[in-house]
């Protein structure tokens, strides 16, 4: 039997030989076409398939190999409510899943695509600075690694504020408010900002160029 859901895994640069392969055998009727190559609309794909098809364009990320992944889906021209139910069953099994239009999806790649690597570079400069302080490297990863896991739970769990949770933290004249001062004079806050709306333009630049 054929498969009713094609799901298009490669890389962008890739995509347009994939679809000259696959469009002769392909029915707009019969298939859904999900895409989880990066940048890539969702108006180019179904360009090179027979007119009707529907297709569903995803924005996945890394934790989905551990199922605590975010996929975010958006809507075809063609795709109707139940090829996004359908699509979000085939993702569930391995994180949480959102919908979004399609328009907002440079956003979500530059916020939750890229985000684990904002996640683990700020845990490797934590473990540095562990190490800097005397801590065995193993010591300062796990004391690091349980405090992001422990951290990412309370935000999940407790439905409070990001800013609540942090003050909860920050005592008068403590530790805590005395590297949070660092952390402000040195633009961390504003540095991150910068670095995830350099990646949305990335992310735009790079949809155009390969259309």
């Amino acid at each position: 039997a054929r498969a009713r859901v094609l799901l298009l895994a490669v890389k962008p640069q890739d995509v347009d030989a994939l679809l000259g392969l696959l469009a002769p055998h392909v029915a707009a009727d019969e298939h859904l076409v999900v895409s989880v190559a990066a940048g890539v609309p969702t108006a180019r794909i179904e360009a090179a398939l027979p007119d009707g098809t529907p297709v569903v364009r995803v924005m996945p990320n890394t934790p989905a190999l551990v199922d605590a992944g975010m996929s975010v889906l958006s809507a075809g021209a063609h795709a109707a409510e139940e090829h996004l139910d359908e699509a979000e069953a085939l993702l569930a099994p391995v994180g949480q899943v959102r919908r979004v239009p399609e328009n907002q999806q440079d956003a979500v790649t530059a916020l939750s695509g890229s985000g684990p690597a904002y996640f683990f570079f700020l845990v490797e400069a934590m473990i540095d600075a562990g190490i800097l302080l005397g801590l065995p490297r193993s010591v300062a990863a796990d004391l690091i690694v349980q405090t992001a896991y422990g951290s990412a739970v309370m935000l999940r769990d407790s439905g409070e504020h990001p800013v609540q949770l942090r003050e909860a933290v920050t005592s008068p004249g403590g530790t805590t408010i005395a590297a949070i001062r660092e952390l402000e004079r040195h633009g961390v806050r504003a540095a991150l900002i910068a670095a995830i709306e350099a990646a949305h333009l990335r992310s735009v630049e790079l949809g155009r160029s390969q259309g």
